[in-house]
């Protein structure tokens, strides 16, 4: 095993509440420490959910509407200066560049990934 990796059982993983949601609106967050976004997320029958996500490097506001990516769910809501984020989306991170997770555009907003 990777000093680096720590095994964790299924039952934890499994209360890791992952979901497929649609960014429905980009703003720019400049109160944040580091360059971020503010996002509204559609997350189906769970509903609307904000997220501050710094993925600046990546992309440009007006291309994430209507994006879909999955985001971890049951986290408590974290204050990032000014804002209340509700939601950690995921993405791979490469030092300064994240790229967001993503799926299907025929997955539906609020589904399970297991």
């Amino acid at each position: 095993m990777n000093e680096e990796t720590n095994e964790i059982s299924w039952k934890e993983f499994s209360k890791i509440e992952m979901r497929v949601g649609t960014i429905v609106k980009a703003d720019e967050f400049p109160e944040a420490r580091k360059p971020a976004y503010k996002l509204q997320i559609d997350f189906g029958e769970h509903g609307m959910r904000k997220s501050s996500a710094q993925i600046t490097n990546l992309y440009k506001l007006e291309d994430l509407p209507g994006k879909k990516i999955v985001a971890v769910m049951n986290f408590p809501p974290k204050q990032i200066a000014n804002f209340m984020s509700e939601c950690l989306v995921l993405g791979a991170v490469d030092g300064d560049e994240i790229s967001l997770l993503n799926v299907d555009e025929t997955a539906k907003n609020g589904l399970r990934i297991a």
